[in-house]
Protein backbone atom coordinates (compact mmCIF):
# COMPACT_ATOMS: atom_id res chain seq x y z
CA UNK A 1 0.00 0.00 0.00
CA UNK A 2 1.16 3.62 -0.88
CA UNK A 3 1.56 5.53 2.21
CA UNK A 4 2.21 9.37 3.02
CA UNK A 5 0.91 11.55 6.08
CA UNK A 6 -1.63 13.78 5.00
CA UNK A 7 -3.22 17.25 6.35
CA UNK A 8 -6.44 18.04 6.22
CA UNK A 9 -7.51 21.83 5.73
CA UNK A 10 -10.88 22.66 6.65
CA UNK A 11 -11.48 26.84 5.82
CA UNK A 12 -14.53 28.33 7.80
CA UNK A 13 -15.99 31.59 9.08
CA UNK A 14 -19.06 31.43 11.46
CA UNK A 15 -20.35 27.98 10.70
CA UNK A 16 -19.31 26.13 14.34
CA UNK A 17 -21.83 23.72 14.16
CA UNK A 18 -21.12 23.05 10.59
CA UNK A 19 -17.71 22.98 11.34
CA UNK A 20 -17.11 20.69 14.28
CA UNK A 21 -19.11 18.00 11.89
CA UNK A 22 -16.14 18.53 9.39
CA UNK A 23 -13.43 17.98 12.28
CA UNK A 24 -14.89 15.02 13.54
CA UNK A 25 -15.18 13.19 10.63
CA UNK A 26 -11.63 14.60 9.37
CA UNK A 27 -10.70 12.86 13.16
CA UNK A 28 -12.12 9.52 12.13
CA UNK A 29 -9.95 9.00 9.36
CA UNK A 30 -8.47 5.38 9.17
CA UNK A 31 -4.88 7.02 7.90
CA UNK A 32 -4.90 9.85 11.26
CA UNK A 33 -4.39 12.74 9.11
CA UNK A 34 -3.01 15.98 10.90
CA UNK A 35 -6.18 18.36 11.12
CA UNK A 36 -5.90 22.37 10.53
CA UNK A 37 -8.53 24.52 10.84
CA UNK A 38 -8.45 28.22 8.93
CA UNK A 39 -10.93 30.71 11.00
CA UNK A 40 -11.50 33.49 8.43
CA UNK A 41 -12.09 36.23 10.78
CA UNK A 42 -15.14 34.49 12.60
CA UNK A 43 -16.85 37.02 14.76
CA UNK A 44 -19.06 34.20 16.86
CA UNK A 45 -16.61 31.68 19.82
CA UNK A 46 -15.81 28.77 16.99
CA UNK A 47 -11.82 29.61 17.98
CA UNK A 48 -13.38 28.54 21.94
CA UNK A 49 -15.44 25.70 20.85
CA UNK A 50 -13.02 23.73 18.56
CA UNK A 51 -10.41 23.94 21.17
CA UNK A 52 -12.78 22.51 24.07
CA UNK A 53 -13.83 19.82 22.04
CA UNK A 54 -10.72 19.00 19.63
CA UNK A 55 -7.90 20.15 21.72
CA UNK A 56 -5.66 17.88 18.72
CA UNK A 57 -6.97 20.17 16.21
CA UNK A 58 -4.30 22.82 14.87
CA UNK A 59 -6.63 26.34 14.57
CA UNK A 60 -5.17 29.23 12.87
CA UNK A 61 -7.65 32.37 13.06
CA UNK A 62 -7.08 35.74 11.05
CA UNK A 63 -8.18 38.69 12.93
CA UNK A 64 -10.49 39.87 9.33
CA UNK A 65 -11.48 37.88 7.01
CA UNK A 66 -8.53 37.30 3.62
CA UNK A 67 -10.82 34.86 1.86
CA UNK A 68 -10.75 31.12 0.84
CA UNK A 69 -8.05 31.23 -1.72
CA UNK A 70 -5.65 33.45 0.97
CA UNK A 71 -6.43 30.47 3.43
CA UNK A 72 -5.49 27.85 1.53
CA UNK A 73 -2.21 29.07 0.49
CA UNK A 74 -1.74 29.79 4.25
CA UNK A 75 -2.76 26.31 5.07
CA UNK A 76 -0.38 24.73 2.62
CA UNK A 77 2.34 26.41 4.40
CA UNK A 78 1.44 25.66 7.71
CA UNK A 79 0.81 21.95 7.02
CA UNK A 80 2.91 19.35 8.21
CA UNK A 81 2.63 16.88 5.54
CA UNK A 82 3.17 16.23 1.73
CA UNK A 83 -0.76 15.60 0.54
CA UNK A 84 -2.82 18.22 1.61
CA UNK A 85 -6.54 17.43 1.91
CA UNK A 86 -9.28 20.26 1.69
CA UNK A 87 -12.80 20.55 2.17
CA UNK A 88 -15.23 23.23 3.78
CA UNK A 89 -16.63 23.91 6.99
CA UNK A 90 -20.39 22.50 5.45
CA UNK A 91 -18.69 18.81 4.28
CA UNK A 92 -17.64 15.91 5.54
CA UNK A 93 -16.19 12.54 4.59
CA UNK A 94 -18.63 10.06 3.99
CA UNK A 95 -16.66 7.21 5.45
CA UNK A 96 -13.31 6.66 7.65
CA UNK A 97 -11.60 5.06 4.44
CA UNK A 98 -11.25 8.11 2.31
CA UNK A 99 -8.39 9.75 2.86
CA UNK A 100 -6.48 6.53 2.76
CA UNK A 101 -7.83 5.13 -0.43
CA UNK A 102 -7.27 9.00 -1.66
CA UNK A 103 -3.55 8.64 -0.84
CA UNK A 104 -3.13 5.62 -2.74
CA UNK A 105 -3.86 7.58 -5.94
CA UNK A 106 -0.54 9.39 -5.81
CA UNK A 107 1.29 6.93 -6.20
CA UNK A 108 1.86 7.65 -10.16
CA UNK A 109 4.76 10.15 -10.10
CA UNK A 110 2.31 12.02 -12.72
CA UNK A 111 -0.36 12.93 -10.06
CA UNK A 112 -0.54 16.27 -8.79
CA UNK A 113 -3.52 16.00 -7.93
CA UNK A 114 -7.34 14.17 -7.11
CA UNK A 115 -10.48 15.56 -7.73
CA UNK A 116 -12.22 13.15 -4.80
CA UNK A 117 -16.15 12.38 -5.56
CA UNK A 118 -18.11 14.28 -4.13
CA UNK A 119 -22.27 14.52 -3.58
CA UNK A 120 -23.51 17.87 -3.17
CA UNK A 121 -26.49 16.15 -1.02
CA UNK A 122 -29.03 19.13 -1.01
CA UNK A 123 -28.53 18.74 -4.93
CA UNK A 124 -28.63 15.60 -5.98
CA UNK A 125 -27.47 11.94 -5.53
CA UNK A 126 -25.03 11.97 -8.38
CA UNK A 127 -21.57 11.47 -7.30
CA UNK A 128 -19.45 13.84 -9.14
CA UNK A 129 -15.34 13.75 -10.28
CA UNK A 130 -15.31 9.83 -9.75
CA UNK A 131 -12.82 8.06 -12.52
CA UNK A 132 -14.93 6.67 -15.49
CA UNK A 133 -13.28 3.57 -14.26
CA UNK A 134 -11.61 2.31 -11.38
CA UNK A 135 -8.92 0.45 -12.91
CA UNK A 136 -7.06 2.79 -15.13
CA UNK A 137 -6.13 6.60 -14.24
CA UNK A 138 -7.84 9.44 -15.48
CA UNK A 139 -6.93 12.76 -15.86
CA UNK A 140 -9.17 15.58 -15.43
CA UNK A 141 -9.20 19.55 -16.53
CA UNK A 142 -10.63 20.43 -12.76
CA UNK A 143 -11.39 19.95 -9.23
CA UNK A 144 -14.08 21.49 -6.92
CA UNK A 145 -12.07 23.22 -3.83
CA UNK A 146 -14.33 21.37 -0.87
CA UNK A 147 -13.09 18.02 -2.52
CA UNK A 148 -9.56 17.69 -3.54
CA UNK A 149 -6.21 16.50 -2.60
CA UNK A 150 -3.41 18.17 -3.74
CA UNK A 151 0.96 17.83 -2.98
CA UNK A 152 2.08 20.09 -1.00
CA UNK A 153 5.59 20.45 -2.72
CA UNK A 154 4.38 21.21 -6.30
CA UNK A 155 1.55 23.31 -4.62
CA UNK A 156 4.30 25.58 -3.20
CA UNK A 157 6.45 25.21 -6.19
CA UNK A 158 3.75 26.70 -8.64
CA UNK A 159 2.88 29.39 -5.83
CA UNK A 160 -0.62 28.16 -5.14
CA UNK A 161 -3.70 29.52 -6.11
CA UNK A 162 -3.14 33.05 -7.59
CA UNK A 163 -4.68 35.49 -4.87
CA UNK A 164 -5.69 38.33 -6.91
CA UNK A 165 -8.39 36.16 -8.25
CA UNK A 166 -10.07 36.42 -4.40
CA UNK A 167 -13.28 33.68 -5.26
CA UNK A 168 -14.01 31.69 -7.99
CA UNK A 169 -11.85 29.21 -10.37
CA UNK A 170 -8.73 29.58 -8.76
CA UNK A 171 -8.80 25.73 -8.91
CA UNK A 172 -9.07 25.87 -12.73
CA UNK A 173 -5.96 27.97 -12.93
CA UNK A 174 -4.34 25.54 -10.58
CA UNK A 175 -4.94 22.83 -12.98
CA UNK A 176 -4.21 24.10 -15.57
CA UNK A 177 -0.60 25.40 -14.35
CA UNK A 178 -0.36 22.26 -12.92
CA UNK A 179 -0.40 20.49 -16.08
CA UNK A 180 1.97 22.86 -17.83
CA UNK A 181 4.44 21.59 -15.07
CA UNK A 182 4.02 18.16 -16.20
CA UNK A 183 1.54 16.34 -13.84
CA UNK A 184 -2.12 15.43 -14.03
CA UNK A 185 -5.07 15.87 -11.93
CA UNK A 186 -6.75 12.54 -11.41
CA UNK A 187 -9.88 11.70 -11.17
CA UNK A 188 -10.50 9.97 -7.50
CA UNK A 189 -12.19 6.20 -6.80
CA UNK A 190 -12.65 7.22 -3.44
CA UNK A 191 -15.75 7.26 -1.20
CA UNK A 192 -17.34 10.29 -1.85
CA UNK A 193 -17.32 13.60 0.06
CA UNK A 194 -20.68 14.75 1.33
CA UNK A 195 -21.02 18.73 0.65
CA UNK A 196 -23.91 20.52 2.34
CA UNK A 197 -23.97 23.63 -0.14
CA UNK A 198 -25.73 26.09 2.18
CA UNK A 199 -28.80 27.51 0.31
CA UNK A 200 -27.79 31.41 0.79
CA UNK A 201 -25.62 32.03 -1.81
CA UNK A 202 -24.25 35.02 -2.49
CA UNK A 203 -24.82 35.71 -6.36
CA UNK A 204 -23.68 39.37 -6.64
CA UNK A 205 -20.47 38.20 -5.63
CA UNK A 206 -20.51 34.86 -7.27
CA UNK A 207 -21.78 36.29 -10.75
CA UNK A 208 -18.98 39.68 -10.32
CA UNK A 209 -15.74 36.93 -9.64
CA UNK A 210 -17.24 34.36 -11.73
CA UNK A 211 -17.19 36.49 -14.34
CA UNK A 212 -13.70 38.24 -13.94
CA UNK A 213 -11.72 35.46 -13.11
CA UNK A 214 -13.45 33.40 -16.68
CA UNK A 215 -11.77 36.35 -18.38
CA UNK A 216 -8.61 36.78 -16.22
CA UNK A 217 -8.35 32.67 -16.60
CA UNK A 218 -7.86 33.30 -20.53
CA UNK A 219 -5.72 36.13 -20.16
CA UNK A 220 -3.01 34.51 -17.49
CA UNK A 221 -2.62 30.95 -18.90
CA UNK A 222 -4.16 30.90 -23.32
CA UNK A 223 -0.98 31.12 -25.37
CA UNK A 224 -1.17 33.73 -28.20
CA UNK A 225 -2.38 31.71 -30.81
CA UNK A 226 -5.50 31.43 -29.12
CA UNK A 227 -5.94 33.86 -26.79
CA UNK A 228 -7.88 36.41 -29.02
CA UNK A 229 -10.29 34.08 -29.96
CA UNK A 230 -10.90 32.71 -26.68
CA UNK A 231 -11.24 35.49 -25.31
CA UNK A 232 -13.68 36.29 -27.59
CA UNK A 233 -15.82 32.88 -27.12
CA UNK A 234 -15.57 33.32 -23.18
CA UNK A 235 -16.68 36.92 -22.68
CA UNK A 236 -20.30 36.06 -24.74
CA UNK A 237 -20.80 33.25 -23.41
CA UNK A 238 -20.59 34.76 -19.61
CA UNK A 239 -22.23 37.31 -20.54
CA UNK A 240 -24.92 35.55 -22.02
CA UNK A 241 -25.03 32.82 -19.06
CA UNK A 242 -27.48 35.03 -17.02
CA UNK A 243 -29.94 37.38 -18.46
CA UNK A 244 -31.75 38.66 -15.62
CA UNK A 245 -31.37 42.45 -15.86
CA UNK A 246 -29.20 42.90 -12.51
CA UNK A 247 -27.26 39.55 -12.55
CA UNK A 248 -26.13 41.15 -16.17
CA UNK A 249 -25.37 43.76 -15.09
CA UNK A 250 -23.04 42.48 -12.51
CA UNK A 251 -21.49 39.95 -14.81
CA UNK A 252 -20.69 43.48 -16.78
CA UNK A 253 -18.97 45.54 -14.26
CA UNK A 254 -16.57 41.44 -13.54
CA UNK A 255 -15.81 41.50 -17.54
CA UNK A 256 -15.04 45.03 -17.38
CA UNK A 257 -13.19 44.82 -14.54
CA UNK A 258 -11.11 41.90 -15.89
CA UNK A 259 -9.81 43.79 -19.25
CA UNK A 260 -9.25 46.76 -17.13
CA UNK A 261 -6.71 44.73 -15.07
CA UNK A 262 -5.05 43.34 -18.12
CA UNK A 263 -4.79 46.10 -20.04
CA UNK A 264 -2.94 48.10 -16.60
CA UNK A 265 -0.99 44.87 -16.83
CA UNK A 266 -2.12 44.01 -13.07
CA UNK A 267 -2.40 40.70 -14.48
CA UNK A 268 1.26 39.35 -15.70
CA UNK A 269 0.54 36.67 -18.51
CA UNK A 270 2.19 33.31 -17.78
CA UNK A 271 0.80 31.55 -20.43
CA UNK A 272 0.95 28.09 -20.76
CA UNK A 273 2.80 25.80 -24.03
CA UNK A 274 0.23 25.72 -26.84
CA UNK A 275 0.50 21.47 -26.64
CA UNK A 276 -0.66 22.12 -23.03
CA UNK A 277 -3.29 24.41 -23.81
CA UNK A 278 -4.73 21.59 -26.52
CA UNK A 279 -4.49 18.99 -24.09
CA UNK A 280 -6.26 20.45 -21.67
CA UNK A 281 -9.78 22.09 -24.43
CA UNK A 282 -9.23 17.73 -25.00
CA UNK A 283 -10.19 17.15 -21.55
CA UNK A 284 -12.48 19.41 -20.72
CA UNK A 285 -14.52 18.83 -24.60
CA UNK A 286 -13.91 14.78 -23.89
CA UNK A 287 -14.05 14.71 -20.23
CA UNK A 288 -11.52 12.56 -18.06
CA UNK A 289 -8.95 10.70 -20.20
CA UNK A 290 -6.80 7.75 -19.39
CA UNK A 291 -3.38 9.07 -18.54
CA UNK A 292 -1.87 6.13 -20.86
CA UNK A 293 -3.79 8.14 -23.83
CA UNK A 294 -2.24 11.58 -23.44
CA UNK A 295 1.45 10.63 -21.24
CA UNK A 296 3.60 11.33 -24.40
CA UNK A 297 2.13 14.76 -25.04
CA UNK A 298 2.76 15.72 -21.36
CA UNK A 299 6.03 17.99 -20.60
CA UNK A 300 8.61 16.25 -18.92
CA UNK A 301 9.02 16.65 -15.04
CA UNK A 302 12.61 17.88 -14.63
Amino acid sequence: MFFMRATVVITTKNRKDDLLRAIDSALRQSAKPEVLVMDDGSTDDTLAVVSQNFPTVRLHRSEKSLGLIVQRNRAARLAKNPIIFSIDDDAIFSTPSVVENTLAEFGHPRVGAVAIPFVNVNQSPAVLQRAPKPDAIYATHNFIGTAHALRRDLFLGLEGYREMLVHQHEEEDYCIRLLGAGYITRCGNADPIHHFESPRRNWQRMDYYGSRNNVLYAWHNVPLPYLVAHLGVTTAKTLAYQLEPDRLWTRVRGVTAAYGMACAARSKRQPVATPVYRLIREIKTRGPLPLSEIESLLPVIP
